[in-house]
């Protein structure tokens, strides 16, 4: 995506206020601008001078809230999505506000089973059906509306695309798979999980601020080994051992053919697409951040423990969450297709 390394020819004045905002009070939003201190301000003003004087504006466009998403139907998602990126790149060019940071996700850069590390600068998905796109859309929207500015009026834009993203209050796909009575798991398939904590991704937001970071940059929980640095990752064994949890093992026809079906009748409210994220590998591997000198503060396993820590209690299936009764219903199904072997809730859904 050419258009996401574009560089700004203005530089910043060392007189104006070192004044940083965050948009919004998603979970995501809400989750940095605690971490940074930094200024909350609302993402439904519109003012061309509601960023006067500002340093720098950070965005969430991973809002970690699964549950605001689900109750807004696609199309209005998108065009809401479209013209609120537009409006930030636009009331920035007005404010001169030197420098933008979205808060994105890797997922946007595509899973499947053999999938490699993600690295900064990898190319985005097309736009899809699903939750994921949604993400992409804000992408490619803001980037097209920094290409209808003249050059010199262009803020420096970095794009954190973040891996699953763990915090107090963050409700995603991700988070929700593991809410469900079993973890899916597809046969033959090496899913890897990795995680990031919210306050790492506040501090490599304020790296990008404080070093002029530009362009696409992943974000993700690493280790240091040999004198360096490795993706932290956790295999699923590992992941089933932390969270005293068990698997479900499916082919991947069975699967993904299951949850289409679901879809179509509305059971589950994540298209097969998004089922991706939980059985496919979509690990990152920071290079640019740490070649900064950000470091992560919180490991995947850590991560993993919170995200535990705050889906206890809840129960889900493919994103739809449901009471006690109906989870002990199907505690013999998992994620995704937790609902495969109840044929009388399957039955139900096609009336």
């Amino acid at each position: 995506m050419a258009s996401a390394a574009v560089h700004s020819e203005r530089t910043s004045d060392p007189q104006q206020p070192h004044d940083v905002v965050v948009l919004g009070d998603s979970p995501v939003a809400r989750g940095v601008r605690e971490e940074l201190d930094a200024r909350k301000l609302s993402d439904k003003s519109h003012s061309p001078h509601r960023f006067s004087g500002v340093r720098a504006v950070i965005v969430a466009a991973h809002l970690g809230n699964f549950e605001q998403i689900i109750t807004v139907k696609q199309d209005f998602r998108r065009a809401e999505i479209e013209e609120r990126a537009e409006q930030i790149v636009l009331d920035a060019a007005i404010a001169a506000v030197p420098h933008i940071v979205v808060i994105s996700s890797a997922m946007v850069s595509g899973q499947w089973a053999e999938r490699p590390i993600i690295r900064d600068e990898d190319p985005a998905d097309p736009v899809r059906d699903g939750f994921v796109s949604d993400v992409t859309c804000f992408e490619n929207a803001l980037f097209a509306a920094l290409e209808a500015l003249p050059a010199p009026t262009r803020p420096k834009v970095s794009v954190l695309r973040a891996a699953a993203i763990a915090g107090p209050g963050i409700d995603t796909l991700v988070t929700r798979h593991f809410e469900a009575p079993r973890v899916l798991v597809i046969k033959g398939v090496d899913k890897r999980w990795q995680f990031v904590h919210i306050k790492d991704v506040a501090s490599a937001a304020r790296t990008c601020i404080e070093q002029g970071l530009e362009g696409i940059l992943v974000v993700g929980a690493v280790t240091e080994a040999d004198g360096g640095f490795e993706v932290d990752e956790l295999t699923t064994q590992e992941v089933l051992s932390i969270g005293a949890m068990r698997s479900i093992e499916l082919s991947v026809d069975t699967a993904f053919a299951t949850a289409t079906k679901l879809h179509k009748v509305g059971v589950l409210p994540a298209p097969p697409t998004d089922m991706e994220l939980a059985v496919y590998p979509w690990s990152v591997f920071p290079e640019r951040l740490l070649d900064a000198g950000w470091r992560p503060e919180v490991s995947s396993q850590d991560c993993l423990r919170l995200v535990i820590e705050e889906t206890r209690g809840k129960f889900g299936v493919g994103g739809r969450r449901v009471g006690h009764k109906d989870a002990a219903a199907l505690g013999a199904a998992g994620a995704a297709v937790a609902l495969l072997s109840t044929a009388a809730l399957w039955r139900q859904g096609r009336k």
